[in-house]
C-alpha cells in the first residue's frame, strides 16, 4: 500500500503543488517593500552608525584619552594618542578611527566613562578612496557638533535601559 501511495504522490507532483500553493497566496498579499532613498524605515536609538565624538556644553570635548575604547576594540580600529595639558589633565592629540576595519559592534561607546564617543544615526556615508574612511578627531568632534541634539535625544531614551 505505501509503494502504491508514493507512486501517486509523485505521479500527481503534490510537493510542488504545495508549494505553488503557498507561492500563490504570498504572491497576492500586500507588499512591504521599502522604496528605499525616498522611504526611510523607523530606526532604535540604539542604532549604530557612523562615530561621532561629543563635547561639554562649555564647547570643551568630552574624552579624556583613557584609552579604553581603543584596549575593547575587537577590530583594532581605534588610535588614540594622549598629551597632558599644563592643567594637569589629559587629553587626546590624536584620536583615529578606521571605519574599513570597524565592526560597529559598539564596544568603544559602552566601555566609555564620560560618554566622548558615541555611534550615531547615520548609514548614508561612503568613500571614493580608502583614505575617505579613516576618520581623524577633528572629523568626529564636526560629526558630533552637528548631531549633538540627535545624539543626546537617543542618548536621553536609552538612559533607563543602563
Amino acid at each position: 500500500m505505501e509503494k502504491i501511495t508514493n507512486f501517486f504522490n509523485t505521479f500527481l507532483l503534490l510537493e510542488l503543488v504545495k508549494g505553488m500553493a503557498l507561492t500563490g497566496r504570498h504572491f497576492f498579499a500586500r507588499k512591504i517593500t521599502v522604496q528605499f532613498p525616498e522611504e526611510k524605515t523607523p530606526q532604535s536609538f540604539r542604532f549604530r552608525g557612523l562615530h561621532a565624538q561629543r563635547r561639554y556644553a562649555n564647547g570643551e570635548e568630552r574624552c579624556i584619552g583613557c584609552k579604553l575604547c581603543e584596549a575593547v576594540c575587537p577590530a583594532l580600529a581605534i588610535h588614540i594618542e594622549v598629551a597632558e595639558r599644563a592643567d594637569g589633565t589629559r587629553r587626546t592629540t590624536r584620536y583615529d578611527i578606521d571605519l574599513l576595519k570597524c565592526i560597529f559592534c559598539g564596544f568603544c561607546e559602552e566601555s566609555c566613562p564620560v560618554d566622548a564617543i558615541v555611534e550615531t544615526r547615520i548609514l548614508e556615508y561612503h568613500g571614493e578612496k580608502r583614505g575617505d574612511l579613516y576618520y581623524t578627531k577633528p572629523m568626529l568632534l564636526a560629526l558630533g557638533d552637528k548631531h549633538e541634539a540627535q545624539i543626546a535625544k537617543d542618548r536621553a531614551a536609552d538612559a533607563k535601559y543602563r
